[in-house]
């Protein structure tokens, strides 16, 4: 998967701009609001996903302006290929090759990337409803059966903990419970047995991508976090076994807190650094270094799954990393296009090859 060129028009603070990218490292630098993550979250809305920031689609237009109107050409291994999306206040229209699409998730499948940004330290730093929600994500985009099992459970879950809520009221809806937690544990096997292969999987790239980063110094790990699995390929039968065991044994404690204590909606994933918490251990540096590992990590099952090597979107990922972790950024991702914004001038000086553009008040210098 390659960029071309992308155009914006009256997107956030830029006017009008266009950049032509370079295969291999684009770096887009300059100072702070100058328009730099604009540029990135522009390219990311061709994936079909929604911003990275969590905008809105009016929050893109350009003040006193009508409509934003950004254009991608790119190339996947089969064609060269042209996307519109013109964004005005009360509709939105996407098109793909001169053709209209419904919504801007027709797009899904047509353009590959993958996003770092600081936000996606807290997959290190906060608690475990962020690693659960890029677990989930990563799957659902890859799988939709395990959409399909994720919703599915979601649902069980709600009527369960709605049940439990209401137990107090007619101890004959004890029966009912039984045939909910029957439910919620079938779903709840599906959804942990994809979550076990995709961590297997994202483990050993991540795992690979980490020593590049540390120069081998460091070694990085990703585990599902619980005891009771030791067998990565446990059967969903098996699964389910285990799961019907333990919303059992939980019981007594989700009737008296009225709410479902245990499965996948609470499991979390481990994060290691030479086999201890990069969350409550890792330096700063450390710490971006295995959101990055994570990230890059997805990109290689994405690359594994679909053939296609999506373009790398990295904001300012250079901060807080040493020297050698930022060269290894600037000139050792070299299997992939890449879009990286920093801050500061001197890191460009650094990049071996690869094309740098300077951004000012929302245009290239």
């Amino acid at each position: 998967m390659k960029i071309n060129s992308v155009k914006l028009n009256n997107f956030r603070n830029i006017s009008s701009m266009e950049l032509h990218a370079t295969d291999g490292v684009n770096v887009i630098y300059g100072e702070n609001a100058q328009g730099k993550t604009n540029i990135l979250e522009a390219i990311w809305l061709f994936t079909g996903c929604k911003s990275f920031r969590g905008s809105k689609d009016n929050e893109f237009i350009k003040f006193n302006e009508d409509i934003a109107k950004i254009n991608l050409d790119f190339s996947d291994n089969v064609r060269n290929k042209k996307s519109e999306i013109i964004i005005g206040n009360k509709k939105k229209n996407v098109s793909l090759n001169g053709v209209s699409l419904r919504s801007s998730s027709e797009l899904i499948g047509s353009f590959y990337a993958v996003i770092f940004s600081p936000s996606h330290l807290s997959l290190i730093k906060d608690g475990p409803s962020g690693r659960r929600r890029f677990l989930d994500t990563a799957l659902c985009q890859l799988k939709p059966s395990y959409a399909e099992h994720l919703a599915g459970y979601r649902r069980a879950l709600l009527q369960r903990n709605a049940l439990l809520k209401d137990l107090h009221l007619s101890p004959q809806l004890y029966d009912i419970l039984d045939s909910w937690d029957d439910q919620l544990s079938r779903y709840s096997a599906a959804v942990i047995s994809e979550r076990l292969k995709y961590i297997e999987i994202l483990s050993q790239y991540s795992k690979q991508i980490y020593a590049g980063i540390s120069e081998n110094k460091e070694y990085f790990s990703v585990t599902y976090s619980r005891n009771d699995i030791t067998d990565i390929n446990i059967s969903v039968s098996d699964l389910y076994n285990l799961e019907l065991e333990r919303i059992k044994n939980a019981r007594k404690e989700d009737v008296l807190y009225k709410t479902t204590t245990i499965g996948p909606h609470r499991d979390d994933i481990d994060i290691l650094i030479n086999n201890v918490s990069a969350r409550s251990f890792g330096s700063q540096g450390q710490q971006r270094s295995c959101a990055l590992a994570l990230k890059l990590g997805e990109s290689e099952i994405i690359k594994k799954i679909t053939g296609e090597t999506p373009v790398a979107l990295l904001d300012d990922v250079m901060s807080e990393l040493d020297e050698k972790r930022q060269d290894y950024v600037l000139n050792h991702i070299n299997d992939r296009q890449v879009f990286l914004t920093c801050c500061d001038p001197s890191q460009v000086l650094r990049l071996c090859g690869g094309k740098s553009f300077l951004i000012n008040g929302g245009e290239i210098v």
